[in-house]
């Protein structure tokens, strides 16, 4: 087995091969945690295979993989209290499948902003498609909710190429000046779209950006679920550092040293900037038989357990998929939330479409699939 991280200075719990490394130490967490973190990592894997399929019959839009990346989202917000939020690039469904937001959050990439709406309610801030323009709100968030005293963490993910944007730096620097309880999750997943990462910084590591803002950064193996759990635990804690001898909640930076196995979205060619044998190196890295192995070893699972999960995880998929497939579309919502007042022009033309679609009906601007 390859380890393209053997060499790398990143915090890690597992070895290669899922076995627990001399020195290291295991979260204190449950067994039934550590289960939960194993079947919400199946899910998004099980998830991740629906989408793309869903997306080539042409029932959802342009969807972001996760395969290979599963580990670092589901354990990250393991880390996080219930009350805690989660801001989001477009690649973390982990983070969505932990808080069981999967039946609200299909319908999003059907079309439907309800389905964003929905997620609103579990802590989860919609997701953003613009490359970092959604830190400087996250770090709002975080300031909003230090202003208020209401004792709340504020996780933000990003990819690697987030950091190349300005609203990267804008939103780290507040967040170092002003102390807001924020954990900035960047996923070092080795290309921003097609660029590599040392064609878009001439850091050594993206975690060390941290040092010009004033606070942490980290480095994890974001392919180790323990090891991205207990990193984000420590960075959580000191955001939400209510301890009076303590300096008071500071930031902390992540760095999650991964990899993509898939394209970066469904209208990617990754074989066009990449070489195919570098992922087979990274697929042994896999995050979900290689955390399958430390739980069989610990007894914490077995062939009877495996298969269950992976029935569940079927079965939740399935059900997301039917109940996101039975949402009805409402065509004014696709003028709702474009403008605060529509100009003139949107306006005519919404109206109509509505004049049209009620003097025909819906049958006649319905394609048949």
């Amino acid at each position: 087995m390859t380890d393209p991280l053997a060499d790398a200075d990143v915090h890690r719990v597992l070895d290669a091969d899922g076995h627990v490394l001399p020195d290291a130490e295991v979260p204190d967490l449950s067994d039934e945690t550590l289960v939960d973190v194993y079947r919400d990592m199946r899910v998004t894997r099980r998830f991740d295979e629906r989408a793309v399929s869903l997306q080539r019959q042409g029932r959802i839009g342009t969807y972001a993989p996760s395969a290979g990346q599963e580990a670092s989202a589901v354990a990250s917000t393991h880390a996080l209290a219930d009350r805690d939020y989660v801001s989001y690039q477009y690649r973390e469904h982990g983070a969505v499948v932990v808080r069981d937001l999967l039946s609200e959050y299909l319908p999003y990439w059907m079309g439907h902003e309800s389905g964003n709406a929905a997620m609103v309610e579990g802590n989860v801030v919609p997701l953003n498609i613009g490359v970092g323009s959604h830190i400087p709100h996250a770090v709002g968030l975080a300031w909003a909710a230090s202003l208020r005293g209401d004792d709340t963490v504020v996780a933000c993910h990003f990819g690697d190429g987030a950091t190349s944007e300005g609203d990267f730096h804008e939103g780290l620097n507040f967040a170092g000046v002003f102390d807001t309880p924020s954990v900035f999750c960047c996923h070092n997943n080795g290309w921003a779209i097609s660029i590599p990462e040392g064609e878009q910084t001439a850091s050594d590591t993206f975690a060390e950006k941290a040092v010009a803002y004033g606070f942490d950064g980290m480095r994890v193996d974001g392919m180790d679920p323990l090891a991205s759990y207990a990193v984000t635990r420590e960075a959580v804690e000191r955001a939400r550092n209510s301890d009076s001898d303590a300096e008071g909640p500071r930031p902390t930076l992540i760095e999650f040293v991964e990899y993509r196995f898939g394209a970066h979205t469904t209208a990617d060619d990754p074989g066009v900037y990449r070489d195919e044998s570098t992922v087979d190196h990274w697929r042994d890295l896999d995050p979900i038989p290689r955390y399958e192995t430390f739980l069989r070893e610990t007894g914490r699972i077995d062939d009877e357990g495996v298969q269950a999960i992976a029935d569940e995880a079927d079965e939740v998929v399935a059900e997301a998929v039917d109940v996101a497939s039975e949402v009805d579309a409402d065509p004014a919502e696709m003028f709702a939330d474009a403008y605060a007042d529509l100009p003139p022009e949107v306006r005519r033309q919404r109206d109509e479409l509505l004049r049209q679609v009620e003097a025909f009906g819906d049958d006649a601007f319905l394609r048949e699939e």
